[in-house]
């Protein structure tokens, strides 16, 4: 069983971080970090069984609370058995807790790929949104996620892989 939570204790109230919650796959997305991962997108807005993902990664929204909370069960990979979402919990008038929660089990080859490559890129871009959010709501702050030699080469591969299935499909 993997449980995988990257938390955030934003200074902004619940209203505000619920607000950018609400751009999460929108054209004015603030959330999620389109500028360093590919962009998350659905088939209509978000709302429950909408379907989509992200790059490889794809999902259909099982639950969405606007403003306080979303939740996607897993298509694909294959072995990815589970959920994952994000959860705006009030602390008090001027903080909020923005938790991205994935729960799951793997399966086949994804129990390998998980821990070796899926879990680093996760964990990379979770931090990354997480830094998206603290930086739109709270002036002057600046990004504290910074991506391991490992996953700045995962990424490369992952990035000459697409380029690759590009030309092929031309």
């Amino acid at each position: 069983m993997v449980s995988n939570i990257h938390s955030r204790v934003i200074a902004a109230d619940a209203q505000a971080v619920g607000r950018l919650l609400d751009t999460l796959a929108t054209d004015d997305d603030r959330l999620w970090p389109i500028q360093q991962w590919p962009a998350m997108r659905f088939d209509r807005p978000l709302g429950v069984d909408a379907i989509g993902g992200h790059g490889p990664i794809r999902y259909a929204c099982v639950k969405y609370v606007a403003g306080r909370e979303v939740k996607f069960r897993f298509h694909r990979p294959a072995g990815f058995d589970g959920t994952h979402g994000f959860i705006v919990e009030e602390l008090d008038a001027t903080h909020t807790r923005l938790t991205h929660e994935l729960i799951m089990r793997t399966y086949g080859k994804d129990r390998f790929t998980w821990p070796l490559a899926w879990r680093w890129l996760h964990d990379a871009a979770l931090e990354d949104s997480l830094d998206c959010a603290e930086t739109a709501l709270v002036p002057g702050t600046t990004p504290r996620s910074h991506h391991s030699r490992y996953v700045r080469f995962l990424r490369g591969r992952i990035h000459s892989d697409q380029v690759r299935k590009n030309k092929v499909h031309r």
